[in-house]
């Protein structure tokens, strides 16, 4: 058994100790997660601690096998879903995007984060989500496809699609 699952358990359990050391180790991810869906740092914030609070709420029923990270962004995704549709997060304003986007060689074309972060915002929502999952915050392809509950292929497809449509906008971009 994994560390993580131990700990989720002792968590289930009651111990203080274990949930504050699982929101130690994901609380700096989540919440860069957190910042591309909410406007300001402050809701961001709020949404992590949702995202922990139900954590910790259902976390007896969490089986193990060592996907607790790609059921935290499963919560996380859902958290900010729900915060938007009661109108609490609008689009993500750029200079309210985290630093740094990303250091994957696929964008080292670009002039400088602040135009990356604008490509990638031009994005359509589902291919823009895969998109910050993998370069962003660094997951997996399988841990992507957890996440969205999409298949592998589906998320495979979505990204290629999307580094098409960036690699053309900035092409755009760069003649004018």
């Amino acid at each position: 058994m994994r560390e993580e699952d131990k700990l989720v358990r002792r968590m289930a359990a009651g111990d203080e100790a274990a949930a504050e050391a699982l929101v130690a180790r994901y609380y700096d991810e989540i919440l860069r997660y957190c910042r591309w869906h909410a406007p300001t740092a402050a809701l961001a914030e709020d949404a992590t601690q949702e995202t922990f609070l139900r954590f910790i709420r259902y976390a007896g029923r969490y089986e193990g096998r060592g996907k607790l990270r790609a059921l935290l962004y499963q919560i996380t995704r859902h958290t900010c879903i729900d915060m938007a549709r009661r109108r609490w997060l609008d689009d993500v304003p750029l200079e309210n995007a985290p630093e740094p986007i990303c250091e994957d060689a696929n964008f080292a074309e670009a002039q400088s984060r602040a135009a990356l972060r604008e490509l990638v915002r031009t994005l359509p929502e589902a291919q823009r989500e895969i998109v910050l999952l993998r370069f962003a915050q660094d997951l997996t392809l399988r841990e992507i496809a957890e996440i969205t509950e999409l298949p592998l292929r589906t998320v495979q497809s979505r990204l290629r699609a999307a580094l098409k449509n960036l690699r053309t906008i900035y092409e755009k971009e760069a003649e004018r």
